[in-house]
């Protein structure tokens, strides 16, 4: 390396804490190979893009096994540990097809790898299962033309179509011995609450599962893993029988169902150990989780001891330990095993801590709101304050950490997120409210938090930011359109801006969620669509508004960004715009820090600190 290349690189000690914690090496929770446990896969940002790695556990060594432009994240390690498939799309439009490459070949620049399954077109991915044969697999497919298609693949012959239906539907699971195939579906219509259906690698149907309410499907079903033994056909699957995500065991053969009846609060997930005895499970309440080991002999749940604060995600090893991403607000994340060891631990800089989170309840007009607070050690209010909200919009706020609110208050800002109806870990009901009236009900929940923010002395009225990506970023526009006297300042990501272009140009598997969601299309439903699109009350707008998008982004495209824009600078409304080449985000470190700087700079030149 010569002294001028050293100069222009950036040195981690000349860098402000919240570009260190971008910067900093970060890895996702390992998966294994069934059958070869010592081979992993993970994803990491070593290379200050996020691509896969594998790892052998026997020897240590650690392999970088992609190398794209804009990165990759999906990848499935085959159940032999003899193949890595990952999925190739075109600079993050999340259309492509399968590659495959074997776990040791060495990466190659300019190499391509295999297609995985030759004589599938490209398309929108809905699920892979790998066979323990190592010939087999069961691909999810999904396009604007054909709607869902599943296709079971077998190495020298062409796939075969098994499953085709208008409405969204993936690959759940495939059993031990390949026998049995587990698809969730939404044929009824309803993109948010799957049935689930059992067929043969023919496509023949062996069982069926959906939960009614007065003959009509209001409750969801996942698949989350057939039994890991020959010639067991038991299904876990979750339910929301009782109001919440539980678990259940469904035997595919005789219909039989062991509901576990766990004394749990709050939404519950499991998983299998590899010998099939018992189940690792996966507990989320009030923004925190924890793991709990449920023994299937004896019904005995004993809870696997992990430090306060979230776990991503987990997976028991066959030796019985398990292993877990664990964060909290003040506290980077990190892969922990219950052994008392660091499974994964990357070179390089660590991330910078940040404050930990606060717990405030407030009423809103459909129950109690929970909001994570956030601000500067030692700081009394009233403070500038970022309204940062999630995505989703099924998902939730939690204490774990996170880069982006961190910048924040970094720089002086208090932060606060809510989780408004439709969030997840609260319940069926309050994630089902969002029905017909979509965005009009979560802003009416970040209102309620926003009046006690500046009721409390937290808040400056006179300094208040509404930012979020995807979802998020759909409320904020929605926001300082519908609530134009509330805010100082817009700033969305990857927003939806005109609901009715959107939903034609999104992918199909969103245009089902969107006829979920308002009740039909825009052209069976115009006064919903028209009521829930920030393009309706743009004219209202009255602070500074500040959009990034990605110009390939399926889920947000940017002809209906374009035209939100269009009518801002018509009127020659304050704005800004930042249009990057990717999709529904980056996954290339110095492109989220650019953006990051640009919201910040943004917020600075109209607020000030």
């Amino acid at each position: 390396m010569t002294e001028s290349t050293r100069s222009t690189e950036p040195r981690q000690a000349d860098m402000p804490d919240w570009e260190k914690r971008f910067r900093a090496p970060r890895v996702s929770l390992p998966d294994w190979a069934e059958d070869a446990p010592h081979r992993s896969l993970f994803v990491s940002n070593a290379t200050g893009t996020y691509e896969l790695y594998a790892w052998d556990r026997e020897t240590g060594e650690q392999r970088q096994v992609t190398h794209r432009a804009n990165g990759t994240t999906d990848g499935v390690l085959s159940p032999d540990g003899a193949w890595i498939w990952w999925f190739d799309d075109k600079d993050g439009d999340e259309f492509g097809v399968w590659r495959r490459r074997a776990f040791d070949a060495p990466l190659v620049p300019g190499e391509v790898d295999e297609p995985a399954v030759p004589g599938l077109d490209p398309s929108y991915p809905a699920g892979l299962a790998i066979g323990r044969d190592g010939r087999t697999a069961v691909v999810g497919r999904s396009t604007d033309d054909d709607g869902s298609t599943i296709h079971v693949a077998r190495a020298g012959e062409a796939p075969v179509e098994i499953y085709r239906h208008r409405e969204s539907a993936g690959v759940g699971d495939l059993s031990h011995d390949g026998s049995l195939i587990a698809v969730e579906h939404t044929e009824h219509g309803d993109a948010m609450h799957s049935a689930l259906r059992v067929l043969r690698p023919d496509g023949s149907a062996v069982a069926e599962l959906d939960d009614t309410e007065g003959g009509t499907v209001e409750l969801g079903l996942e698949v989350l893993g057939f039994a890991p033994v020959d010639g067991d056909g038991r299904l876990l699957i979750g339910h929301q029988r009782r109001g919440r995500w539980e678990p259940l065991v469904w035997d595919v053969a005789t219909g039989a169902q062991t509901d576990l009846g766990l004394d749990l609060p709050g939404d519950v997930a499991a998983e299998w150990y590899p010998d099939g005895s018992g189940l690792l499970i996966a507990h989320s309440f009030e923004a925190r989780s924890d793991l709990w080991r449920y023994d299937l002999a004896t019904g005995e749940l004993t809870e696997v001891p992990t430090p306060p604060g979230t776990v991503s995600g987990a997976t028991a090893r066959p030796d019985g330990t398990v292993e877990y991403l664990w964060s909290s607000a003040a506290e980077p994340s990190v892969v922990r095993s219950t052994t008392g060891e660091i499974v994964l631990d990357p070179p390089g800089e660590k991330s910078p801590g940040s404050v930990p989170v606060e717990d405030v309840w407030v009423e809103g007009p459909g129950g109690r709101v929970h909001a994570l607070v956030q601000k500067p050690a030692g700081a009394t209010g009233p403070l500038p304050t970022v309204f940062e909200i999630h995505g989703g919009p099924t998902w939730h706020d939690s204490d774990s950490f996170a880069a982006g609110p961190a910048a924040w208050v970094d720089h002086g800002y208090a932060v606060v997120r809510v989780n408004y109806r439709g969030s997840t870990g609260y319940g069926r009901e309050w994630t089902d409210a969002l029905k017909h009236r979509v965005g009009l009900i979560e802003l009416e929940d970040i209102a309620a938090v926003r009046d006690w923010a500046v009721a409390s002395g937290l808040a400056d009225p006179a300094r208040l930011i509404l930012t979020g990506g995807s979802w998020g970023g759909y409320l904020t526009l929605l926001g300082v359109g519908t609530q134009p006297d509330a805010w100082a300042l817009g700033i969305a990501a990857v927003p939806v801006a005109d609901y009715v272009t959107a939903y034609h140009d999104e992918m199909e598997a969103l245009k089902a969620m969107d006829r979920t969601l308002l009740g039909g299309t825009p052209e069976e439903v115009p006064e919903r669509f028209e009521a829930s699109s920030p393009l309706t009350y743009v004219d209202a707008v009255k602070v500074p508004v500040y959009i990034s998008a990605g110009v390939n982004d399926p889920r947000c495209p940017i002809r209906q960004i374009d035209n939100y824009v269009s009518r801002l600078a018509a009127r020659e409304a304050v704005h800004e715009v930042y249009r990057y080449d990717a999709g529904h985000g980056s996954l290339v470190v110095d492109e989220r820090i650019k953006q990051v700087r640009l919201e910040l700079d943004f917020a600075e030149r109209h607020l000030g600190r």
